[in-house]
Formats: structure tokens, C-alpha cells, sequence
């Protein structure tokens, strides 16, 4: 950079200007930045030697650093924002990174969870249409009737329901006490319920044995009538018991071949349910004076017009109907009302038909009744005989049992019923009034609940007395020995 040689105009003298030029210091460099800037865009240019000279003194600077010289405060004020700019940068940049990542993650979140819920659509779908075919299959169902024969178990519920047909017999006091009732009602008309019960059950305790006498007869004559009833009534029903059972499992079989045979009927068919039949003995209802003129002019209106609807056609019936007067109504109402006058004949012999099956129904369902109990009569007598059988025979085998020598010792208790006995009395005391069923639960829940250590107190027990019967056992048996030898 030194050796270069800069060229630079001189500039002439100016005629004008007599002023002479002043001579130009050797300037500094920075002098000379700051002289270009003041006086640009005509800068002062120096003589070739001075430009020599700046050159040089602008080389070494730049080739050796200044000694001894610090930086100035601007280059380290812009080297200081440089390096905190350059700092918020970085800041950012790692922010933006952070919010990347955490972004993607989210982003994969919500991915695995659209997947997740598609799935679930997709099985959701699959069970609806499960659901739907199921429900197809149960509304199918719904059509089965079986064609069952008359229920037992119906008619002993209702005559469960109803109770016994003859009512208890009243006691002799309550006899006495409705024949004495008027009698001290009239001495006292103004005694209370009360207070006349009150005189009735004073006056009861003093009467003789002789005067109770009839109504303790009349008392005992009604309640044997009412035992024979009640026997008579057990009976019936220990019989229709058996008969219902019976009758219980041949139902059974044959709802489940119905079941089965509708079942395939309705795998077949994939029709829809068939609407509920009419009675066609039942009489129709008849039309109304407006209906039958509308039929009348509905025919003319198509006749004249072809192409018009049923709906207009209604409706010019309808505005005809309205601008009519009574007279020209009369004829059709005249109409209707011998239709229904019909109708209502109709509808009286259809209901006394309806009267007759109906009745002639109840009918064979008490022959039925009637059968029925006669089975379940005999049911009851091959029953009895059985059940005579083994009580015979369970008399026969006691009969033949060896009887136990009552010399013999007996076996102790286990350690389990020793532990009961104790504990039974503890509880009786504590719990005044306890049911034996909770008593016992109390008393093996007792017993899981001690430990090793207690229940060895009562093994130990057991154990002695076992040790004691084995003992006797033996005294027993030599005994019997000698007594067999002696013989």
C-alpha cells in the first residue's frame, strides 16, 4: 500500500482570488477522515510528497498495532450491543427449537389419538350392527306364541289368592258375647263399645259351666266341619302340587320343540310381521252422512274431470257438504242414522255370541279343572302308597339293628365341640333371645379367629379324653370277652 504512488490534480491558482493558499499541515489520519467529511464533495487534496508521507504513516498503522493507546468507547458500546444482539439471537433460536419439538410431540399426540378414535368408530360400527342384528333376532322372537294347554299353577295362585271356602268358627264367648249384645245395649244405651265389651267380659266370667254348655257344642260342631274343610282343601292342594309339577315339565317340553320349530320358521322367512288379524264376524262401523254423499259425488266429479286428484275431489266434496242446506242433508242423514240403527243390532248379537264362547269356555276349563284334580288325586294315593312303603321298610331295618349296649363307652368330643359348648353359654348370656342358626355362625367364626397357641389348648383336651374312651374302650372289650367265655 506505501509503494503505490497516488495521483492527485493539483488546483490552479484562481485570477479572481488574490489570496495566497496557506500551507497544509502534516495531518493525522483521523484529521484527514474528518476534513474529507467537512469538506466533501470537494475534498482537499494534498501535494504528491504529503501523499507519500500519508500513505505511509496509513501502512503502518495498519502493519503494527498502537502501543499504549485503549479503543475508543463507541467501538466497544457497538462491540457490547453486537455481542447482546448476537446473545437474543441464540435465545431465540433455542425457544423457536423448545417450541418445535414440543409442537411435533402434540402433533404425534393428536395423530395416535385420530387413530385411536377411528379404531373406536370402527368397532363401534361393528357393534351396532351386532346390536341390530341381535335386536332383528329379539323382535322375531316377540312373535312367538306358544299354543300351551290350560296353566295349573294359574288357578292354585287364585285359589291361594281367594283362601279357604269356609271361614273359621267363631269361639263360645264371641257367641255369647253377639246373643248378649242387644240386651245390655238396651240397659245402657249410652255405654261406649267399650264399656259394654268391658260388662260383656264381667259377665262372662261369672256364668255357670251349664249356660256356656250350648255355645261350646255349637263351637265344636262348626270346627270339625271346618277341620274336614281345611283336610279336604290340604289335600286337594298336595295333589295339584304334584299334578303342577308334572304338568311343569311336560309344558316345558313342549314350549321348547314350539320354540325350536319357530325358531327355524323364522330363520327362514325375512318378511316383515303380519299385521294383527280383524275379526271378521265383528260388524263394521257404519259411514257417516257426509261420507256417503262424498262416495255419491266423488264418482260424478271423476267422471266429469279424469285427470283430477283424490285430495281435490275431497276437498270440492267438502265445500259442496258445507254450502249445503239441512233439507238437502236430510236424505243422507236419514241414511246413516238406519245404518247405524243396523250396526247396533249387528254389534248386540256379535257381543252375545262373544257372551256364549265365552261362557262355554269357562265351561271346559272347570271340566278340565275338574279332570285334573282327579289325577292329581290318584298322583296323591300312589304317592301315600309309596311313601307307607319306605316307611316300612325303614321300621323293618331298626328293627333288625343290633341295639347298642348302653354299658358301652361313648365317643368324646372333638376339640371343635368342646370349644362350642363354652362359647355357647358366653354368648346365651351376653345375647338374650338369639337364634340358634346365628348362634352357631357366631361360634365357628369364633373358632377360625383363634390362634395356633388356643387351639392347641382344646386339641390338647380333646386328646385326654380321647386317651380316657380308648382306655374304657378296652376295659369294655375284655369284659365282654370273659363274659362271652364264662357263656
Amino acid at each position: 500500500m506505501a509503494d503505490t504512488a497516488v495521483v492527485v490534480d493539483v488546483p490552479k491558482k484562481s485570477k479572481n482570488n488574490g489570496r495566497k493558499a496557506l500551507k497544509q499541515k502534516n495531518p493525522s489520519a483521523n484529521d484527514a477522515n474528518i476534513l474529507a467529511q467537512k469538506l466533501s464533495p470537494a475534498p482537499p487534496v494534498p501535494s504528491p510528497m504529503e501523499a507519500d508521507d500519508l500513505s505511509k504513516e496509513n501502512s503502518r498503522a495498519l502493519t503494527s498495532p498502537k502501543k499504549g493507546k485503549a479503543p475508543s468507547a463507541k467501538a466497544k458500546q457497538s462491540k457490547q450491543s453486537f455481542e447482546k444482539e448476537l446473545q437474543e439471537m441464540q435465545d431465540m433460536l433455542q425457544k423457536l427449537r423448545i417450541e418445535k419439538e414440543k409442537t411435533e410431540e402434540l402433533l404425534k399426540e393428536k395423530d395416535e389419538m385420530l387413530k385411536l378414535k377411528e379404531e373406536e368408530i370402527q368397532n363401534k360400527g361393528k357393534e351396532q350392527e351386532k346390536l341390530q342384528m341381535e335386536l332383528k333376532k329379539l323382535q322375531k322372537m316377540k312373535e312367538f306364541k306358544p299354543t300351551m294347554t290350560f296353566d295349573i299353577s294359574q288357578s292354585l295362585k287364585e285359589k291361594k289368592n281367594g283362601g279357604s271356602e269356609k271361614k273359621r268358627p267363631s269361639p263360645p264367648y264371641i257367641l255369647w258375647y253377639k246373643d248378649q249384645w242387644k240386651e245390655i245395649k238396651k240397659e245402657n244405651p249410652e255405654a261406649d263399645f267399650k264399656e259394654v265389651s268391658n260388662i260383656l267380659g264381667a259377665k262372662w266370667k261369672t256364668i255357670t259351666a251349664q249356660e256356656k254348655k250350648p255355645y261350646e257344642e255349637i263351637y265344636r260342631a262348626e270346627k270339625e266341619a271346618y277341620l274336614q274343610v281345611i283336610a279336604k282343601e290340604r289335600r286337594e292342594s298336595e295333589a295339584m302340587k304334584l299334578l303342577e309339577d308334572e304338568h311343569k315339565q311336560k309344558s316345558a317340553m313342549e314350549l321348547l320343540e314350539q320354540y325350536l320349530q319357530f325358531k327355524e320358521e323364522a330363520e327362514k322367512e325375512t318378511k316383515k310381521k303380519a299385521k294383527k288379524e280383524r275379526d271378521p264376524l265383528k260388524p263394521k262401523q257404519p259411514m257417516s252422512a257426509f261420507f256417503l254423499f262424498s262416495n255419491e259425488r266423488r264418482a260424478a266429479l271423476l267422471a266429469e274431470e279424469k285427470s283430477m286428484n283424490v285430495k281435490d275431489v275431497a276437498k270440492i266434496a267438502g265445500e259442496e257438504w258445507k254450502n249445503m242446506t239441512e233439507e238437502q242433508r236430510r236424505p243422507y242423514d236419514e241414511m246413516a242414522k238406519k245404518n247405524k240403527e243396523k250396526y247396533m243390532e249387528e254389534m248386540e248379537v256379535y257381543k252375545q255370541r262373544k257372551e256364549e264362547e265365552a261362557s262355554s269356555l269357562r265351561k271346559q276349563e272347570e271340566e278340565t279343572m275338574k279332570l285334573h284334580k282327579q289325577e292329581a288325586l290318584q298322583l296323591l294315593k300312589k304317592k301315600e302308597k309309596t311313601d307307607n312303603i319306605i316307611k316300612k321298610t325303614k321300621e323293618k331295618r331298626q328293627k333288625n339293628k343290633p341295639i347298642s349296649d348302653p354299658n358301652k363307652p361313648k365317643k368324646p368330643a372333638s376339640s371343635f365341640l368342646l370349644f362350642s359348648k363354652e362359647a355357647r353359654k358366653t354368648l346365651v348370656q351376653e345375647r338374650e333371645g338369639i337364634n340358634n342358626s346365628t348362634l352357631n355362625a357366631l361360634i365357628s367364626v369364633k373358632w377360625k379367629e383363634l390362634s395356633e397357641e388356643e387351639k392347641n389348648v382344646w386339641n390338647g383336651k380333646a386328646a385326654e379324653a380321647m386317651e380316657e374312651y380308648k382306655k374304657k374302650l378296652e376295659e369294655y372289650n375284655n369284659k365282654c370277652v370273659e363274659e362271652n367265655k364264662k357263656q
